[in-house]
């Protein structure tokens, strides 16, 4: 008999910001599978079961997740975050599309969480208010040359971007590249935020601008929010800087 496999988004770090979706799915579940710093954060019952794993075992882990539900258990495989942004959901439709008959007779249950774009995103404002998309500047599954299109066409698009990944020990040059590519489309002047550990006791925000940001400034925890020349930087009552994007463009034609 087949069990129950939930995707379990955990928020960007505060305890705040695990939906009650989540936790209902957390108290439901026997085993845990994920990245180890996520599945720590976990507080766990005496019996319930973690299984910590590497951050490139992402197709492993879902099949042992899998594996284990196709026996029954009722399992969990946890994400930082959204589960579907970045993260685990799509390595756990990917093992079932190509995986065992059995792991299609599993019940997937995606159960989804607060993304690090938009925790900060509300941490300044609202600079996600109009269209905008998502990169990941990590080359790990695709060639950097479809990331450098990306961006390209992005900026040229004028969609405010979210970038994740932007910065590892193994890919150090690559932030200073998007920057000079953005620079290319972009002017020096719209802002740029900068966000780490958002929510958590080491939260780091830092608003710049293109033309100033460097990549020294991000690692691989953080993530960063690219403007557009209609964003707006304003100060009220209890925030020196409010960001935000107008909800209206102008010029489009009729």
């Amino acid at each position: 008999m087949s069990g129950v496999l939930y995707v379990i988004g955990l928020g960007p770090g505060n305890e705040r910001q695990i939906t009650p979706e989540a936790r209902e799915a957390i108290a439901k579940s026997s085993h845990f599978f994920g990245y180890k710093p996520y599945v720590e954060r976990l507080q766990l019952r005496a019996d319930q079961t973690a299984v910590p794993s590497d951050n490139r075992e992402e197709l492993d882990r879902a099949g042992a997740a899998l594996t284990l539900a196709a026996e029954g258990k009722t399992v969990a495989v946890v994400s930082g975050g959204d589960p579907g942004i970045f993260a685990m959901a799509s390595a756990v439709c990917e093992a079932i599309d190509t995986g065992p008959e059995a792991w299609k007779t599993v019940a997937l249950r995606v159960v989804p969480g607060v993304t690090a774009m938009l925790a900060l995103a509300a941490k300044v404002g609202a600079p996600l208010g109009a269209d905008f998309c998502t990169i990941s500047l990590s080359d790990n599954l695709k060639p950097w040359n479809i990331i450098e299109k990306r961006l390209r066409l992005a900026a040229e698009a004028e969609f405010s971007i979210a970038i994740y990944n932007p910065i590892s020990k193994a890919r150090p040059w690559q932030l200073d590249k998007a920057f000079n590519i953005l620079r290319e489309i972009l002017p020096g002047e719209i802002p740029v935020v900068i966000g780490q550990a958002i929510g958590r006791p080491n939260e780091a925000i830092v608003v710049t601008t293109l033309e100033k940001v460097r990549a020294q400034q991000a690692n691989m925890a953080s993530t960063l929010l690219i403007g557009t020349r209609l964003w707006r930087v304003i100060s009220i009552y209890n925030a020196p800087c409010v960001v935000y994007a107008p909800r209206s463009v102008p010029g489009g034609e009729k």
